[in-house]
């Protein structure tokens, strides 16, 4: 019998590789794609923004697939086949001879980084009830560390050549792929699973399918908005500093290295804590809130150091992506979870779509001749709206007691 032990620092482990693996070919990939595109940066600038927004799509469309998936056959077997995929797809990029070829690896990138949606699953299976908010909590701090890790360590290896980035994921990726063949238990026991059907990885069909479960809907809508505005972040973060404080790429770089450590601590060490002491409910109440203040304050700031002050204090706001996560793990049956975090993954993947698109288009209007007034931190400020609306929603959906599940299912044999 495999171990539980490693089940969860494996999981954690493939999550904290998906950043990774995202994070190392940040600082090489528009080069890359500009090379084999022909001219200079600004031309293969909206080749570059194709290649964002199809991984998004991707992972949009493919969610419900593997999550349905894992829910018919396993989370084990999906987890290890969309490594295997992965670390094979990043070998693909790396030799890619011409611009077709490394778009088709960008699109099965996305592919198989939807993968996170069976990891979520097997969290909800191997984790208590009362555990499940620190655990998810922990899943953000891979994410956190990735962020922080991931350009660093590509921007060095980018110095040896754009594709090296690529050859070094795909080291890690499948290596991480032929460990979890050795030590990773299935969570999902058979008794539990249900045969797989077309009908549920419709994104749209299986968001509408959601309203069998009226508080998982109203969440996923939480989810939505937060996830909205936290991606006019990282979107408009640099052009807001520079445009209203005159940063240099390495103040940039130092703060957002600042919100990845602040975000990483909060997730690992600070979630579960803190949804100990509050419970699910008023934790993610406080979080939006605090998340809501915390956009609002980043569009008005009127000096640069506020921006330090105020990350840091946003830092609480990340224990709202756990605690929706544990309160909605609660609400659905043992037999749906995949198929559950397969649409909060399509869900937040369409966010990503359009959180960008929001951000750069108020901030590129309200700094504009057009604009009535000049409102550089109009993104930041729509996103604490949107978060503020996301409370409300969230008071009113999150009343009820969560349904009372069974405990987490003991990890047996694949």
């Amino acid at each position: 019998m495999r171990s539980r032990q490693a089940a969860l620092p494996f999981i954690l482990v493939t999550v904290l590789l998906d950043m990774l693996g995202i994070g190392l070919i940040i600082p090489v990939l528009p080069k890359l794609v500009t090379s084999l595109y022909g001219g200079d940066l600004s031309d293969g600038s909206a080749i570059f923004g194709w290649f964002v927004a199809s991984y998004a799509l991707m992972q949009f469309l493919f969610s419900p697939v593997l999550g349905n998936l894992s829910d018919a056959y396993g989370r084990r077997r999906i987890i290890l086949l969309s490594l295997l995929g992965a670390g094979l797809d990043y070998l693909m990029m790396a030799f890619a001879p011409n611009l077709k070829w490394l778009f088709a690896g960008r699109i099965i990138a996305g592919i198989t980084g939807a993968n996170i949606t069976a990891a979520n699953a097997y969290i909800a299976d191997v984790s208590p009830p009362e555990q499940r908010a620190r655990n998810f909590g922990l899943i953000g701090m891979c994410f956190g560390v990735g962020f922080i890790a991931g350009p660093a360590l590509g921007g060095v290896l980018g110095g040896y050549g754009l594709r090296v980035p690529f050859m070094a994921t795909a080291l890690l990726t499948l290596l991480n792929a032929l460990y979890g063949f050795f030590v990773l238990p299935e969570s999902h026991p058979k008794e539990n699973r249900r045969p797989f059907d077309w009908s549920r990885v419709n994104p749209l069909a299986a968001l509408l399918a959601l309203g069998r479960y009226p508080v998982v809907l109203g969440l996923a809508a939480v989810l939505f908005l937060e996830r909205l505005a936290h991606d006019s972040l990282p979107s408009t973060w640099v052009l807001y500093t520079t445009y209203r404080f005159n940063w240099t790429e390495l103040d940039n770089g130092l703060s957002l290295a600042v919100v990845g450590i602040v975000y990483a601590v909060v997730q690992g060490g600070l979630t579960g804590p803190i949804v100990g002491k509050l419970g699910e409910r008023r934790a993610l109440i406080v979080a939006l809130t605090i998340g809501s203040l915390s956009f609002l304050l980043y569009g008005l700031a009127t000096a640069g150091w506020m921006l330090y002050a105020i990350i840091v204090f946003s830092g609480v706001s990340g224990v709202s992506g756990p605690a929706i996560q544990a309160i909605i793990t609660r609400k659905v049956s043992v037999t749906e979870q995949g198929a559950v975090q397969g649409v909060l993954s399509s869900i937040q993947s369409v966010a990503a779509i359009l959180g960008p698109l929001m951000a750069t288009g108020l901030f590129g209007y309200f700094t504009s001749k057009a604009a009535p007034v000049k409102v550089p931190g109009a993104a930041f400020i729509a996103s604490g709206v949107l978060v503020a609306i996301g409370v409300a929603l969230a008071i009113r959906n999150s009343r009820l007691q969560p349904a009372m599940q069974p405990e987490a299912l003991q990890v047996g044999e694949s």
